[in-house]
């Protein structure tokens, strides 16, 4: 294509369509079809120069040129309550549903290293040595030792502002780092594991792995598995930035970055209820087979949430994201 023979057959066109938007809404009856008209046309033209001629000054005029076109033809629109409980019984539970086959891998492998390697330190006592003194672990694991006076060392209410701003934090920085060709990720990940190896490792060489994990189930279980959400869809949007398959590396990241901040607000609202039962349940006088189901009945709350709401609005076809009419115009790729 000769983009100078291009430019010079639709150029007066482009210059109407500016200055239409900027007579906003005085507007006739005529020229808001017209606006309508050029930008479709616009729209096609910069498709074109895309993909056949690329000029970066005029792709950035004509790509400005045709935000504020479909911004004036759509409108703008406001969230409203409906669209809050849209998101919470079909956007966020159907991106969760569809990232399955990233979390849930990484769920097993991440528990599966964390008993090993809470194994591993559990018997081996040159390992023990090496995290901290002989006195030091006695203080930690010890019967109302630092692992159990830890859920019950502050006000329960801060205590539980407090867990759930750490972990909507890892969960965020798992989210949102993941498109950093999923690194960051994996470290995150791997602290956490090593948390929990360790816990496991040094509670059981004492042998009182039952007190830990009676402390830890309650609320472990949502949190972990919010924590792995997280970490899987990281590892997702980090892989679309490798491999974006048939789309544009940009429409693909852009369309999984949309949806990783939905699930990076709803995953603040699920790691709330485990900062919840972590700061009220888990330090709490009840047994331990009652804190541990109310910590199986909060997973199986959130599982069933998952499959039964979110597996239906994906097979609706609710991927998470941003309507099509308030997404940003994609243009082809070529091919």
């Amino acid at each position: 294509m000769d983009l100078d023979v291009f430019v010079t057959a639709h150029r007066t066109e482009w210059d109407r369509l500016e200055h239409l938007l900027h007579r906003g809404r005085r507007l006739t009856g005529t020229e808001a079809d017209e606006l309508v008209a050029l930008y479709q046309r616009t729209a096609t033209h910069l498709s074109l120069i895309q993909s056949s001629a690329p000029d970066p000054m005029l792709t950035a005029r004509l790509t400005q040129l045709v935000a504020r076109a479909r911004s004036t033809v759509t409108g703008t629109r406001r969230a409203t309550w409906r669209d809050a409980t849209r998101f919470l019984t079909a956007g966020f539970p159907a991106a969760v549903y569809r990232s399955r086959h990233w979390w849930i891998p990484t769920a097993v492998l991440s528990t599966l290293l964390a008993a090993l390697m809470g194994w591993w330190i559990g018997t081996h006592p040159e390992v023990q040595a090496a995290i901290a003194a002989p006195e030091d672990l006695r203080r930690m694991t010890s019967p109302g030792g630092e692992y159990e006076t830890y859920y019950s060392s502050h006000p329960a209410a801060s205590f539980a502002a407090q867990v759930w701003t750490n972990n909507a934090q890892a969960a965020a920085m798992c989210l949102v780092l993941g498109a950093f060709l999923c690194l960051p990720v994996i470290w995150i990940l791997f602290v956490n594991v090593l948390n929990l190896a360790v816990g496991i490792g040094l509670m059981s060489s004492a042998g009182r792995l039952d007190t830990f994990l009676g402390l830890v189930l309650p609320h472990g279980l949502l949190e972990l598995t919010a924590v792995f959400v997280a970490a899987g869809t990281g590892l997702r949007l980090g892989w679309t930035v490798i491999d974006p398959g048939p789309r544009t590396r940009r429409s693909a990241l852009a369309q999984q970055g949309r949806a990783a901040i939905g699930m990076a607000i709803g995953l603040a609202v699920v790691l709330f209820v485990s900062g919840v039962i972590e700061g009220f349940v888990t330090p709490s006088g009840l047994p331990t087979w009652a804190r541990i189901a109310i910590g199986i009945a909060a997973e199986l709350a959130f599982l069933a949430y998952v499959y039964i709401l979110g597996g239906r609005a994906a097979r609706a076809g609710e991927a998470g994201d941003l309507d099509a009419t308030e997404r940003s115009a994609e243009l082809p790729a070529a091919a």
